[in-house]
């Protein structure tokens, strides 16, 4: 009865520290998950049209409503999540393992390299990452996996600043000075002692910078310059829907909310992440 007890008031306590983070966390999944099985659960085929209910608002039969060429606006937005998620998902990951890359070689081993590596992200981070990340996709062309690069890229400078400045404080502390008097190799180093302590800070960035590639990329393809237009995309659609605001505002609203949602729930759970890995706002919150 005392080991429930326990249980229980440590549930509860998890549980007021991190509500809205659990929240978060949870919305996000489901998003997630209805995005992977899309096939599974649209109602409706997304790209299918229906003359006779042009522009129906919401009711039994579609949820959300029908667009200006008749087709389902809530298949469009289940479906719609999986570029905007996919480019996002591949983006942050790609700009972390460069980053990181940069970060450990320009703090690790210093001196020149670390000069000319750090002033090449000066130069990167005195563009706006947005008007970056436009610039390249009008340099290599239109395309979802263009934008996908275009955003990586701009994120690079972020993960690498923030990469350095942990492994700058981490090869002066007493384990690493202790491993390197005693032959261990660079690389041994890195993996073992340098990678594990630099992990927390980086999964909190990354959740950060995930919600801004979302936010990003649901931009660019509303300026056309991701995919291809009728694609069902958030970005896309609220694009496609901004002229009927209105006379038919349910298609603009309803993808423009799930990018709205999707973001504070993506912003939610990294605040969970930092306040949990965060030895120090976790005593705090004790």
């Amino acid at each position: 009865m005392q080991a429930e007890q326990n249980i229980e008031s440590r549930i509860g306590a998890y549980w007021r520290r991190y509500d809205i983070a659990l929240v978060g966390s949870a919305v996000f999944a489901f998003i997630l998950l209805i995005t992977i099985f899309a096939s599974a659960v649209a109602p409706y085929d997304p790209m299918a049209r229906n003359i006779k209910r042009l522009i129906a608002t919401p009711s039994a039969e579609y949820a959300f409503g029908t667009d200006q060429l008749g087709r389902d606006v809530l298949s469009r937005v289940i479906y719609g999540g999986r570029p905007i998620l996919g480019a996002s998902f591949t983006a942050v990951l790609s700009a972390l393992a460069v980053g990181a890359i940069i970060g450990v070689a320009g703090g690790y081993m210093g001196g020149r390299l670390d000069t000319a590596l750090m002033r090449l992200m000066d130069v990167m981070l005195s563009f706006p990452s947005i008007l970056l990340a436009i610039l390249i996709v009008a340099t290599l062309g239109v395309g979802l996996l263009n934008v996908t690069v275009a955003i990586g890229f701009a994120m690079v400078p972020v993960f690498a600043r923030l990469v350095r400045s942990i492994v700058i404080s981490l090869v002066l502390e007493e384990y690493v000075v202790a491993a390197r008097s005693l032959g261990a190799s660079d690389l041994h180093i890195i993996r073992k002692h340098i990678f594990p302590n630099m992990m927390p800070p980086i999964i909190v960035q990354a959740s950060a910078m995930l919600a801004v590639a979302i936010g990003t990329a649901s931009a660019l393809n509303f300026i056309g310059l991701g995919v291809e237009p009728g694609t069902p995309d958030w970005g896309m659609m609220v694009a496609e829907g901004q002229r009927l605001i209105f006379d038919a505002p349910h298609v603009p609203l309803f993808p423009g909310l799930i990018i709205t949602i999707t973001v504070l729930s993506v912003n939610y759970m990294g605040d969970g992440l930092r306040d949990h890995l965060d030895p120090k706002l976790r005593r705090q919150g004790m």
